[in-house]
């Protein structure tokens, strides 16, 4: 099997409702999907993160076209390190594995649909039946904050996920609405996005822990210079989540050599490739750390790749991040299990296991070509800021 053809589109699709951060204020997804066309006639499909610049991203895959063509999908390492070496795309590590991410994606597809196999039964097999996802909640008043819990217990997750850094006083009332919505046996997970001092998070994370019960802080404090968390991990019990700071190979065995994170918050995105992700889980487990998947804000496909990583990983934490329950569509066929509740099981179809629709890749391409890419931020608030 070789590969004859590489395709990319920028799709752009919207949330159901803003995604609002210390650190992005979005209304939706724009992503490049890739598709490699195999000589036999399969065909593999990959998505790559944006960033900042959903054009640079998709110009990062194009690029990859003389490493990748002609080339055989089971040479995905040499492939890889022809694109970051020879490429030089190791220069730009963080835009590189951004969009080599898709490009791995599809070769993994390709690879699974030959064969006849899933790619968590190439990666080893699935460790467990099925994966449990979080519910992203999205910031509001605490009785809009109580009536999106009661939403997520009729559906059935356990693992509540809030956003905070922006406003104390607003995120103590939003965690006192979601713990008296919930009960006390689920679990609150709380991102900052690094907002914090290290004084600032000690004080805040003790005092909602003492109140509320936090499972764990992701991001509270910079991860730059590493000590940031270690000092933080002495002021308070509250178990810390590592999430920027994980953008290279390199960057993610910096930190699990520190031991100064009880959970690493990444994906495929962050270090290229899903076998380097399934890696450095399991580095991390070796070292007592678990993993929690990442999300930037992704479609269907990136998610499906990222639930096969999941099955066969041995430390994958519950409460898996995703946004298919905040899509108001995807590029998919049919859709995901986890669009509608906290569970996923195992994925039996060959490849990534999942249809895409190519109308609604040209739909959503369309609109991208209309209206842009979702930034990451509001023009005006950045203006204004």
């Amino acid at each position: 099997m070789k590969i004859v053809r590489l395709e990319t589109w920028i799709v752009s699709v919207p949330y159901v409702h803003d995604e609002i951060s210390s650190r992005v204020s979005r209304g939706g997804v724009t992503d490049t999907i890739v598709r490699l066309t195999a000589d036999n006639g399969l065909v593999g499909w990959g998505e790559c993160t944006t960033g900042p610049d959903a054009a640079s991203i998709e110009q990062a895959v194009r690029s990859a076209a003389p490493f990748v063509i002609g080339r055989d999908p089971w040479q995905g390492e040499a492939i890889a390190r022809d694109y970051f070496r020879t490429g030089l795309w190791d220069h730009r590590p963080q835009t590189g594995n951004f969009a080599f991410a898709g490009i791995d994606q599809a070769l993994w597809d390709l690879c699974g649909k030959e064969c006849g196999q899933p790619i968590y039964r190439l990666l080893g097999g699935a460790l467990r039946n099925e994966v449990d996802y979080f519910y992203y909640l999205a910031r509001g008043t605490p009785d809009e904050v109580a009536r999106q819990a009661a939403d997520g217990i009729r559906r059935g997750y356990t693992c509540f996920y809030l956003k905070v850094g922006l406003d104390e006083s607003a995120e103590t009332e939003m965690l006192a609405a979601l713990r008296g919505a919930i009960g006390p046996d689920r679990k609150i997970r709380v991102d900052a996005n690094q907002a914090w001092n290290v004084p600032q998070a000690a004080r805040l994370l003790n005092r909602w822990d003492a109140a509320f019960g936090i499972d764990f802080a992701e991001a509270p404090v910079a991860i730059d210079p590493v000590d940031n968390m270690r000092e933080l991990r002495t002021r308070t019990p509250v178990a810390l989540c590592a999430n920027e700071g994980l953008s290279r190979v390199e960057d993610c065995l910096r930190v699990i050599r520190a031991r100064c994170a009880d959970v690493l918050c990444f994906s495929s995105y962050w270090v290229g490739t899903l076998r380097n992700f399934l890696m450095l889980s399991w580095t991390a487990h070796w070292e007592g750390q678990r993993v929690c998947k990442h999300t930037h804000g992704e479609l269907g496909i990136a998610a499906a790749a990222g639930q096969h990583v999941l099955l066969a990983m041995p430390n994958a934490i519950e409460g898996a991040q995703q946004t298919a329950a905040l899509m108001a569509d995807d590029i998919l066929t049919k859709p995901l299990p986890i669009s509608t509740g906290p569970r996923w099981g195992v994925i039996e179809q060959p490849g990534l296991g999942v249809e895409v629709d190519e109308a609604k890749v040209r739909h959503f391409h369309e609109c991208y070509l209309r209206d842009g890419q979702f930034l990451p931020y509001r023009r005006a608030e950045s203006a204004s800021s």
